[in-house]
């Protein structure tokens, strides 16, 4: 009989072990599967970052690119307008010299300045206007410094050259005579 007991014993924990395993292998099964599920959700993450970055890349990349292309395509004129200024000075020294107001050359001349004039300023030119403003070495070149008594400083007091800008970028620097200290 306890042999028969020994048996049965036996045969239970047989039994007992077969229950176990398979449960033990679920368990573990269900366990590689939550860390491959972790680790899934990682790479979508990790994933989503990337792709929200070269998103941000991309945009900031466009908007370099519009930027760069409305940049050359307002200031390719420059060229152009550098070589015409000393034209636009030429004339405008005719008209400041000349006497005779009413004489019709004068009049063909003054009325070419104005057309010519016109032109450049829808281009984008624009004079600086200078006497009486404080001298910045953005904008002005000192030719001379002359003593006064009747304005501050660093005042620009005449103006030698004209000075011209392309929308805010100064391409000729006017040239001027600034005021000292008497």
């Amino acid at each position: 009989m306890t042999d028969n007991i020994q048996n049965t014993d036996i045969n239970n924990q047989e039994e007992n072990k077969k229950i176990e395993t398979p449960e033990t292998e679920i368990k573990s099964e269900v366990e590689i599967l939550q860390d491959k599920i972790k680790s899934l959700e990682e790479l979508i993450l990790q994933s989503k970052d990337q792709f929200l970055r070269k998103a941000a890349e991309f945009e900031n990349y466009k908007r370099r690119t519009e930027n760069d292309f409305l940049s050359i395509s307002k200031y390719s004129i420059e060229s152009t307008i550098t070589h015409l200024i000393p034209i636009l000075d030429d004339l405008t020294r005719f008209l400041n010299s000349h006497d005779e107001k009413e004489d019709p050359f004068y009049l063909g001349v003054e009325m070419i300045y104005n057309k010519f004039m016109r032109l450049l300023q829808e281009k984008g030119l624009k004079e600086m206007e200078c006497v009486g403003k404080e001298f910045d070495v953005n904008f002005h070149d000192a030719m001379l410094q002359q003593p006064s008594d009747d304005v501050p400083p660093n005042t620009i007091l005449q103006e030698v050259e004209k000075g011209y800008l392309l929308y805010d970028k100064v391409i000729r620097h006017a040239k001027v005579i600034v005021s000292t200290k008497n």
